[in-house]
């Protein structure tokens, strides 16, 4: 960076100026990335990366804050991701997640990385990486991503079968801690040349059955607080929430467990209970989790100096496209052949979105701040081929599951987005108008619904408004309607005619 830009950036006001433009950019260059089927979070790294060292000349360098704030955004972004799971969406598939996240971790790092060391054998003629640290590199890209998987599938709203999308969902978002406990083991064999395989796996068990343990009752814990304080202001509760889980990941940390699987589990338990201001906290957290995610792709582009991907780029790109067609789908594969529940199809599909992201390119900063011999190429190698991932398999996420025939119609969701209070004991449910509806009348008063039962809202052409007695509606109306009586408004819809309604009951 210029001396100019150098004493530029000493004062704050400067500082604070670059990073909202910064800001600016990312969100408009992610929206004109979408419409040409980009992956958001792969324009926020190119962003990075234009403003960095080799573009505009912004310097970042320091790999200790850098993993500082990997750590953050990924504790952030785990523990929400667990608060958008279903449990009953994952129940299911819950074996061939948790299969998948850490059988196919290991297979994948094993595959990939004497892969690795031969390939850099083959093209040198010497030993450039040692096998651990050919296993090393490829430990740290051998889970898939989850910010990466949860911002494509729900960003582009793919709906599949098979239950695919909650097994993507759940691998993505479990199979870290075993990613960063490979990365951390094979780091001090490294550095200490010996390593108990006994001693390992303990260690493995013991990290991962921790996370599990803690992040539960961490999670009840947190559920009983948020529902028991009754704070003043309603503002406070995201607040709590937030704090909840970075406490959640330290203390599960500290205690030698592995915290990024106890903070999604402790997502997973929030999510799925019942908790005051639930709607509110979740909406902070959606905005919250893009933030942490945008500055996290953001810093991971100024931390790395484009012109150093050049040098490794043949050799990032031959095991780039081996992990992604061979070492991944040989890893599924294996990992799921105890399970009849995935067509090969399926399979398939599970295979191509293993999606790399930031995770890998953070763990990849681990051997820098360890100062291993090759930890620089290491990290370079990871990030030239994370960008290969999101490009070959990011842009095609949605065009291969429809290739696979893979793809189904959604459910139908609800429009409207009302919770009621946990106090309150009523159904609420949403109608479809249709013809078939409208065969027993137009107007409103024409409905022969139970006592104790009103139509609140209309939604018509994405406006919303409170009917009367005499409102005509129209089809393709969504009627509101709260009931005290559930059974009888069931009734009632089935002597009108209407099949078409989702119900929510307190």
């Amino acid at each position: 960076m210029s001396d100019s830009l150098h004493v530029l950036f000493q004062n704050s006001e400067f500082v604070l100026l670059v990073a909202s433009v910064i800001l600016f950019f990312s969100i408009f260059a992610g929206k004109a990335g979408f419409r040409f089927g980009l992956p958001s979070l792969l324009i926020f790294l190119g962003v990075g990366m234009l403003f960095g060292s080799d573009g505009l000349g912004i310097q970042f360098g320091n790999p200790d804050v850098a993993q500082f704030i990997g750590m953050l955004a990924l504790t952030i972004i785990l523990f929400s991701g667990g608060m958008d799971t279903k449990l009953s969406e994952v129940r299911p598939v819950m074996a061939q997640g948790l299969v998948l996240a850490t059988l196919g971790v290991l297979l994948t790092a094993i595959i990939g990385g004497i892969f690795t060391y031969y390939l850099f054998y083959w093209v040198t003629g010497q030993e450039v990486l040692s096998l651990a640290e050919a296993l090393l590199l490829t430990a740290v890209m051998s889970s898939t991503d989850s910010a990466s998987v949860f911002a494509i599938l729900r960003g582009r709203k793919v709906h599949l079968k098979e239950r695919l999308h909650s097994a993507l969902e759940l691998e993505s978002g479990s199979n870290d801690p075993m990613a960063y406990m490979l990365t951390i083991m094979l780091i001090s064999f490294i550095q200490e040349g010996d390593m108990s395989i006994g001693g390992a796996v303990l260690s493995l068990v013991i990290g991962l059955s921790l996370g599990i343990i803690a992040g539960y009752l961490l999670g009840k814990m947190l559920v009983w607080l948020i529902n028991k304080i009754n704070l003043h202001n309603e503002s406070y509760y995201p607040i709590l929430l937030l704090a909840g889980a970075i406490f959640i990941f330290a203390a599960t940390t500290l205690c030698k467990g592995n915290g990024y699987l106890g903070v999604y589990v402790a997502g997973l338990i929030v999510g799925n209970a019942r908790i005051v201001q639930k709607k509110r906290t979740s909406m902070f957290f959606d905005g919250f989790t893009w933030l942490f995610q945008i500055v996290m792709f953001l810093m991971l582009g100024l931390l790395v100096n484009p012109h150093e991907l050049l040098p490794v780029a043949g050799i990032a790109l031959g095991i780039g496209v081996f992990i992604i067609v061979f070492a991944r789908p040989l890893s599924v594969f294996i990992s799921l052949i105890p399970f009849k529940n995935f067509s090969f199809k399926g399979k398939l599909y599970i295979s191509w979105v293993g999606l790399r992201g930031a995770v890998p390119i953070i763990f990849a900063i681990y051997p820098l701040t360890a100062n291993l011999t090759h930890a620089g190429m290491i990290f370079n190698v990871v990030f030239f081929i994370t960008i290969l991932s999101l490009l070959i398999q990011g842009t095609t996420v949605v065009s291969v599951a429809k290739l696979l025939k893979l793809t189904e119609t959604p459910e139908r969701k609800d429009v409207f987005g009302i919770e009621l209070p946990d106090g309150i004991k009523s159904a609420m449910s949403e109608i479809d108008v249709t013809k078939e509806v409208l065969m027993h009348g137009n107007k409103l008063m024409e409905f022969s619904l139970p006592d104790h039962t009103l139509a609140v809202m209309v939604m018509r052409d994405n406006h919303y408004f409170v009917p009367k007695g005499k409102t005509i509606l129209h089809e393709g109306d969504k009627l509101l309607v709260i009931s005290d009586n559930d059974d009888a408004l069931l009734q009632a819809y089935q002597a009108l005619g209407i099949t078409n309604y989702t119900m929510q009951k307190n």
